[in-house]
C-alpha cells in the first residue's frame, strides 16, 4: 500500500463543517448535503483536505442531530441517500475526503431499539441500555449526573427501573459491555464505509463504558460556582474506564478492514489520560483529538507550556493534533480578540500535527450573542443563565452580503451576525490582507514547505508575549515568531538564526523581507522565516 495514502490524514487539513449551518439549497432555512456539494469548490479553494460533517441521520433533533433515531438513513432535512452518494462523489471528485461523526455512546429514545428495550423487562433488548433499579430511597440509583444537567438517570415508570443517560432523557447510553450492541454499531460503521466514507470523529468515545459496579463519582474539590453543575462531581466511575480502549481497539480494526480510513476520537481529558487513547501499540484511535487549545490562557508561556507537555506525553510514533474551534466552544475570535484570531491561525497550522479548522473561524467569525426566546441549544436550557450555551457558536456560514448571508433565501434557522454584511467569504476574498486570506496563504505554505508538515518541533527560549519554535526537517528549518501581545516585541538573531527572510506575516505585508540581527514584531503579529532564497 502506498504509505503517502495511508497517511494522508497525518498531511492533511481537517475542516468540519456544521450541516445546519453551512449552506440552504431548499430554503427551508437549514443547511443540507445540496448546500454543501454547491460550496465544496470554496473549500478547494481554502485549500482543505478532508471535511468532517457533525450529524446527518434521522434524528428527532432533541439535540440537533446527537439523538440518532436510525444509524443507516439520511434526515430529511438534510436530504436523501442519493444526495449523500452525490456528495461523496463530488468530494472525492475534488480531492477531498470526507469524515463522518459517529455517535455509538447513546441513540435516541426514538430508535426501535430503545422502543424495544423499553417494552419490557425480559425484551431481548433490554441490556442493549443501562438499566438499574431505584435506590433503597426509590431515588437514582446512584449519584452520576448528565452533562445537561441533574441527574443522569431517568426514571421509566412502566417497568420501574432507570436508565442511564449522560446527557439527555431522550439520549439514553446504550450498554458497551453487551457484544450484540458493539456488533451492531460494528455493522453501521461498516456501512458507511462501503459507501465510500474516509473514516469516523467518534462522539464522546470515552463515556463509552461505565463502571461495571456503578459506584458512586466522589466530589470534585476544585468545582466553583458558576461552572456547569455537572462539574461537582469528578467522573472517576462514570468515563473513561480502563476497558474502553479494547473498544476502540476493535473499531480500529472495523476501519482497516478498508483502505486509507482514519478513527478520531473526541475525547475532553488532560492531556496525560488523552494520550492512552492512540492505544497499546498505536492500536487505537489514529488521532484523539487534543483540545487543550480550546480552554488554555491565551498566552505565550501559556501556550508553550501546552505544547511541551503534550510533545512529551504522545507515546512514541503517535501523531499530534491541535483543535482551535468545534461546535460545543465559543468562537476562537471571541475567545482570543479578534486581534489575535490571524496569530491563533498561524499557530494552529505551524504546530506539529494535523490541524483542524471549524467552518467559518477562516473568516474570522464571532460568536454570535442569542437572545433568550432565540435559544435552541438544550444545555443552554437546562442549565440557563451561565453562558454554556453553544447556539453562539453554531450560526450559520456568511458567504456574501446578500440577504441572510447569502446562507439561504429563508430566515435561518439560528440569527446572523450583525457583521455579515462586511465579514463574509465574498468581502474577505475580495480584500488581499484579510483574514481568509492569510489561512489560504498559510495553507498554501504549508504544502510548500515540508518541515510545516512532518518536521520536528523545536522551542526557542523567549520572553515576554513572544513564542518562538523552529520546524526542522531534511527539507531545511522554519522559523515561527508569535506576539501574543498588544505592543511591539524585538527576537534577536541569535535566537531566529541568521540570514532569514519573512516568508509570511499574519499582517500579509512583509513577505521577502530580509532580516539580519533583529527581528521586530509588531503588535498581535506573527511571522514564519525561512532562509534568504539566494543562500
Amino acid at each position: 500500500m502506498d504509505q503517502d495514502n495511508r497517511d494522508w490524514w497525518r498531511r492533511g487539513i481537517f475542516y468540519q463543517v456544521y450541516p445546519r449551518s453551512f449552506a440552504d439549497s431548499d430554503g427551508d432555512g437549514v443547511g443540507d448535503l445540496k448546500g454543501i456539494i454547491t460550496r465544496l469548490p470554496y473549500l478547494t479553494r481554502l485549500g482543505v483536505d478532508a471535511v468532517w460533517l457533525s450529524p446527518i441521520f434521522p434524528s428527532p433533533m432533541a439535540d440537533f442531530g446527537y439523538d440518532i433515531s436510525d444509524y443507516t438513513g439520511i434526515d430529511p432535512l438534510f436530504g436523501t441517500m442519493e444526495d449523500f452518494d452525490a456528495l461523496v462523489a463530488a468530494a472525492h471528485d475534488s480531492g477531498l475526503k470526507l469524515i463522518l461523526d459517529l455517535v455509538p455512546n447513546h441513540t435516541s429514545d426514538q430508535h426501535p431499539w430503545f422502543i424495544e428495550a423499553k417494552s419490557s423487562r425480559d425484551n431481548p433488548k433490554r441490556d442493549w441500555y443501562i438499566w438499574r433499579d431505584p435506590a433503597p430511597d426509590g431515588g437514582p440509583p446512584n449519584n452520576w449526573l448528565s452533562e445537561f444537567g441533574g441527574s443522569a438517570w431517568a426514571y421509566d415508570e412502566t417497568s420501574g427501573q432507570y436508565y442511564y443517560r449522560a446527557f439527555l432523557a431522550q439520549q439514553p447510553d446504550l450498554n458497551w459491555r453487551n457484544r450484540e450492541v458493539r456488533d451492531a454499531i460494528y455493522d453501521v460503521m461498516r456501512f458507511w464505509l462501503r459507501k465510500g466514507v474516509d473514516g469516523f470523529r467518534v462522539d464522546v468515545i470515552w463515556h463509552l463504558i461505565k463502571d461495571a459496579d456503578f459506584r458512586d463519582n466522589p466530589a470534585n474539590p476544585h468545582y466553583r460556582e458558576g461552572r456547569p453543575p455537572h462539574e461537582k462531581l469528578l467522573t472517576q466511575y462514570s468515563t473513561d474506564q480502563l476497558e474502553v480502549h479494547s473498544v476502540i481497539t476493535e473499531m480500529r480494526g472495523v476501519t482497516e478492514e478498508f483502505d486509507n480510513r482514519v478513527l478520531i476520537g473526541e475525547i475532553y481529558l488532560p492531556l496525560h489520560r488523552l494520550v492512552a487513547y492512540y492505544g497499546n501499540d498505536l492500536r487505537g484511535a489514529q488521532m484523539p483529538f487534543n483540545f487543550a487549545l480550546l480552554s488554555t490562557l491565551w498566552s505565550a508561556r501559556a501556550v508553550e507550556m501546552i505544547i511541551a507537555d503534550y510533545e512529551k506525553a504522545l507515546p512514541p510514533g503517535a501523531w499530534p493534533n491541535w483543535v482551535l474551534g468545534n461546535h460545543d466552544r465559543p468562537r476562537v475570535a471571541s475567545r482570543v480578540g479578534p486581534a489575535q484570531a490571524p496569530v491563533a491561525a498561524m499557530l494552529l497550522l505551524t504546530l506539529r500535527g494535523t490541524p483542524t479548522l471549524y467552518y467559518g473561524d477562516e473568516i474570522g467569525m464571532r460568536q454570535v450573542a442569542i437572545a433568550p426566546d432565540q435559544v435552541r441549544d438544550p444545555f443552554e436550557k437546562n442549565v440557563p443563565g451561565i453562558g454554556v450555551g453553544r447556539d453562539g457558536c453554531r450560526t450559520p456560514m456568511q458567504w456574501s452580503a446578500e440577504r441572510h448571508a447569502g446562507f439561504s433565501t429563508a430566515p435561518p434557522w439560528l440569527p446572523l451576525a450583525q457583521d455579515s454584511a462586511s465579514d463574509n467569504v465574498a468581502s474577505l476574498e475580495a480584500e488581499p490582507a484579510s483574514i481568509l486570506n492569510l489561512y489560504k496563504a498559510l495553507i498554501a505554505l504549508r504544502r510548500r514547505l515540508p518541515q510545516l508538515i512532518h518536521g520536528s518541533y523545536e522551542p526557542v527560549a523567549a520572553h515576554g508575549d513572544v513564542l518562538l519554535y523552529r520546524r526542522r526537517s531534511t527539507e531545511g528549518v522554519a522559523v515561527i515568531a508569535l506576539n501574543f501581545g498588544a505592543a511591539p516585541a524585538s527576537v534577536s538573531s541569535s535566537a531566529i538564526g541568521f540570514s532569514n527572510e519573512v516568508l509570511l506575516s499574519t499582517l500579509m505585508d512583509r513577505q521577502g523581507e530580509k532580516v539580519e540581527g533583529v527581528l521586530d514584531l509588531r503588535a498581535n503579529e506573527g511571522v514564519i522565516l525561512g532562509p534568504h532564497q539566494d543562500d
